[in-house]
């Protein structure tokens, strides 16, 4: 073998020998110590709401796209409103119509009741018999069942003008909560029965980290303990965060729990919630999907470290 080739060879071997040696110690080191501090792994998430149509209908317009970020109450989408505006200047007109009606069936009554009266005198004079009495009674009896329908009718009518307002009034679409499009779910033209989803959006003010620990930890953390997020994509910047659920019941439990180490298998789900001061500054800097690790303080005395591990 000649000698240039044993000295690639060799430096091969010592390259290949340091690649193990740094490997092992990273997967081999032991565990970190953080007294008074516990930790798990998992993924920012956020709170999602849909924007969804109230009313069926053919969708208009759609006027914001994935990724926008939309103020609550925000008109996000507008379905086809002609029908349902033209059906409400019919009810509305309906509404006058009926109106109109009551005021006859009370003019009508207040006439009755002139007759009413006038009859009354009449009789007590000894002018005109009973039986114009009975007849006047009648009559105002009559106006008054006349001038009751009249009202239902205008009961009625009144409250299908205001189903039709609001009906119309559903056909924009607007965002529930402040938040950003996660997803686009409907396009101009399609047809959308109610309840159709048009939009998915992420809720930037609750952005929250679940982990699970087991049994032996878990028993430690309190609500509102604080806490740290430390990302894999930003290991130098802990973000500011909170214990805000801690579950009642273990979400992993083995099938026997007699003995102490399977007892030791449960698990229970921890919510570390994003402080929100620091979300309004760094809204762009966390996002939902991002792996890491969830730090939690579990002694009150605890002292937070210079710098946190983020893997």
């Amino acid at each position: 073998m000649s000698s240039p080739k044993l000295r690639r060879n060799v430096i091969v071997g010592l390259v290949i020998l340091l690649l193990a040696g740094l490997t092992a110690r990273y997967f081999l080191r032991p565990p970190v110590q953080l007294p008074g501090l516990t930790y798990g792994n998992g993924r920012l998430e956020a709170t999602e709401a849909d924007i969804a149509t109230k009313v069926a209908g053919r969708l208009a317009e759609v006027q914001a796209r994935e990724g926008d970020n939309l103020a609550a109450n925000q008109i996000a989408a507008k379905l086809d409103a002609e029908d349902l505006a033209a059906q409400l200047n019919a009810a509305e007109a309906a509404v006058m119509q009926a109106r109109d009606g009551v005021d006859g069936a009370i003019s009508q009554q207040k006439l009755a009741k002139v007759s009413l009266d006038r009859t009354r005198e009449l009789i007590k004079k000894g002018f005109i018999s009973g039986d114009r009495l009975d007849r006047d009674i009648s009559a105002l009896q009559t106006a008054n069942a006349t001038l009751a329908a009249a009202r239902n009718k205008v009961s009625e009518a009144q409250s299908r003008a205001d189903v039709l307002r609001v009906n119309v009034k559903d056909t924009s679409l607007r965002a529930p909560i402040a938040g950003r499009v996660l997803y686009r779910l409907a396009e101009p033209g399609e047809v959308l029965a109610a309840g159709g989803k048009v939009f998915t959006l992420l809720d930037l003010s609750d952005v929250y980290m679940s982990i699970y620990l087991p049994t032996e930890e878990a028993g430690k953390v309190a609500l509102n303990s604080p806490a740290k997020i430390v990302l894999d994509a930003l290991p130098d910047t802990p973000i500011p965060a909170k214990v805000v659920f801690v579950a009642p019941r273990s979400q992993f439990t083995p099938k026997e729990v007699e003995t102490r180490n399977e007892r030791e298998k449960l698990m229970f789900r921890i919510k570390v919630k994003v402080d929100l001061d620091w979300l309004k500054q760094h809204a762009d800097m966390a996002k939902p999907g991002m792996p890491g690790i969830a730090y939690v303080q579990t002694a009150p005395d605890a002292v937070w470290p210079a710098t946190l591990p983020s893997r």
